[in-house]
């Protein structure tokens, strides 16, 4: 693995009160789930029919993410909006300084970025440790008197060597701010490649992308009209892809100034079948 090194320039900026433009120390400890329940099926049973009949008709395992672990990334954090000069501070995003973090977005109706993404991850969260995994978010709140953690704690969140398990995977959840009246729909970042920085895990998150892509897709999302290529795009600016050791994408799940998307990220239903291809997507990534 190549040696990095790392440089934290110390400069006064501005904060960031736009979109969802970084990913985003002194916030809460990663919190470990362990597994919860011994069914693993997302769908779970269709009806009256028998164990053994359900097994037969899911050849798949029923925990079938068992030693398997998880890093889920609920973008942003409620109180960033009252801590300006702690998130304005700089901190090293893989070879260059970039903002602690910022406030993210908001729908037009007012639900926060950083809601939406908690309820999209406690979603995820069920039902990976349904099906055996151990989740480990990197803030264990959506708190109006907390913030952060900053971008470079949560990009190293399950390194090897880190505080805490080693990760087999790391999904940051985000959802974008663009003003376009046409710009709607998802689209998954992957990691650019940057010797030295992400070398070691850009190719398995090329997979990663498209297997979220996919999932997202069969939940009836629709990918981006704004951004990226078939709802993908590679960034090389964002310090949660740059600094992670594991496999690694950034979801911006929608855009939240759009009235479509906004009323399916605003309802619990809508959460659900984003967090449900959450799910999916690792589970199938880590089967293959």
């Amino acid at each position: 693995m190549p040696a990095r090194r790392r440089r934290l320039a110390v400069v006064a900026a501005a904060v960031l009160l736009a979109g969802c433009q970084t990913d985003g120390s002194r916030g809460p400890a990663p919190v470990t789930s362990t597994a919860g329940p011994t069914t693993g099926s997302i769908a779970g049973p269709t009806g009256g029919s028998s164990a053994s009949t359900q097994a037969d008709r899911d050849p798949r395992p029923a925990r079938p993410l068992a030693g398997r672990v998880v890093v889920l990334d609920p973008g942003h954090q409620l109180g960033n909006r009252r801590h300006v000069a702690e998130v304005n501070r700089l901190v090293d995003a893989g070879g260059f300084a970039k903002e602690c973090n910022t406030t993210g977005t908001a729908t037009n109706s007012g639900l926060p970025e950083s809601t939406f993404t908690w309820a999209v991850a406690r979603v995820a969260r069920r039902h990976l440790e349904r099906m055996g995994a151990k989740v480990v978010l990197t803030r264990d709140t959506d708190s109006d008197d907390q913030w952060g953690p900053c971008v470079d704690e949560r990009g190293r969140v399950g390194n090897p060597g880190e505080r805490g398990p080693t990760a087999d995977v790391r999904v940051s959840i985000h959802a974008d701010g663009n003003l376009d009246p046409g710009a709607t729909g998802f689209h998954v970042i992957r990691p650019a490649l940057r010797e030295g920085w992400t070398d070691d895990i850009e190719r398995p998150s090329r997979r990663l992308a498209r297997t979220l892509r996919d999932a997202l897709v069969a939940a009836g999302i629709p990918p981006a009209t704004y951004r990226g290529a078939d709802g993908i795009d590679a960034r090389d600016d964002l310090g949660t892809l740059n600094l992670s050791d594991v496999p690694a994408v950034m979801a911006e799940l929608g855009n939240m100034r759009h009235p479509d998307d906004a009323a399916r990220m605003e309802s619990r239903a809508g959460q659900r079948r984003y967090g449900r291809a959450i799910a999916v997507a690792v589970r199938d990534y880590l089967a293959r």
